[in-house]
């Protein structure tokens, strides 16, 4: 099995109403934004959409109307994972993974497995499904790190385990399973401040949250980075060294709400126990959206058109 997950894929956002629901017409016109400005794949109910906080009618409908919607032109890859490995497994033969291209599991948060654990956890997540899965170590929020010699056992030992999201940071670790992959296994970066770094390394790609407002210019990035163009690709990412770090200073996905509300996009409306991000933050986005000459158009029901002129 082959992954299918590359190049810009988006770590899609919830929006709400101002009353808290899920603006599903919000995220229709997210959507074909991403399908119509070079996104490769979706993300979908993970963390960036505030998955922990939507109950199972919406998590649901959300899916349901994603695939519609797509029909197929991009991949669709969706979050399932958590600390208890019956119950993920249960949740993969229960499911309806319908018009899903793949799963995204992340190590078990809060009880701090083992690496022994760890594999054991996604060996039962493989076997329990047939979609591809790929995983997603994000130390930082889980409070484990597994090991590159763990993620490369499993693409070993698990023939439908296919890629990794990599949010450690640590270059030495990714370098290492990058060295000593499968062929039909890929590194996927899960951090959009070291994207650049990690394609040049020999990632296949990026799950991107700064995506949700940016893909085109994300997805030219990767894409010159994929022809060799790493001059080109640079300049590209030093325009947005500092939005990086301020989208996530709050919290994810606070700051990138608050980008997208000032784009025209969405309500910044989070769920409990998330909040908007602070105003001194959102006064820097604001400034940082002026500095890079972004045209938008605010009228939501029109449609949104964004442009960053790239050649400056």
């Amino acid at each position: 099995m082959q992954n299918i997950f590359k190049g810009l894929g988006i770590a899609l956002v919830t929006p709400f109403t101002p009353d808290g629901e899920v603006d599903y017409e919000a995220l229709e016109r997210l959507v074909d934004y991403q399908l119509d400005n070079g996104a490769d794949f979706l993300c979908i109910l993970a963390t960036t959409g505030e998955t922990p906080c939507l109950n199972v009618v919406e998590k649901h409908t959300i899916k349901e109307r994603i695939v519609a919607q797509v029909k197929g032109r991009v991949p669709i890859l969706m979050g399932c994972g958590g600390n208890s490995t019956a119950a993920v497994v249960q949740e993969l033969k229960d499911g309806d993974f319908s018009g899903v291209d793949g799963i995204l599991s992340v190590c078990p948060y809060y009880n701090k497995p083992s690496q022994e654990g760890l594999y054991q956890h996604f060996k039962a997540i493989a076997e329990a499904t047939t979609l591809p899965v790929v995983l997603y170590n994000v130390p930082g929020r889980t409070g484990i790190n597994m090991k590159a010699e763990t993620t490369v056992r499993l693409a070993n030992d698990c023939p439908n385990i296919v890629a990794i999201k990599e949010a450690s940071g640590n270059f030495e670790q990714i370098d290492e399973i990058i060295k000593n992959k499968p062929d039909h296994f890929d590194v996927i970066s899960g951090d959009d401040g070291i994207t650049y770094q990690m394609v040049a390394c020999g990632a296949v790609g990026v799950i991107s949250v700064i995506g949700n407002a940016l893909p085109r210019e994300f997805s030219r990035m990767i894409r010159l980075e994929f022809n060799n163009e790493y001059a080109a690709a640079r300049k590209i990412h030093y325009k947005f060294v500092e939005l990086y770090s301020l989208l996530f200073v709050d919290g994810n996905p606070a700051g990138v709400k608050a980008l997208l509300h000032e784009l025209g996009f969405i309500n910044n409306v989070l769920r409990l126990p998330l909040v908007p991000t602070r105003v001194t933050t959102l006064r820097k986005i604001v400034e940082i959206i002026k500095g890079l000459k972004l045209v938008s158009n605010r009228n939501v029901e029109t449609g949104i058109r964004l442009e960053l002129p790239l050649d400056d």
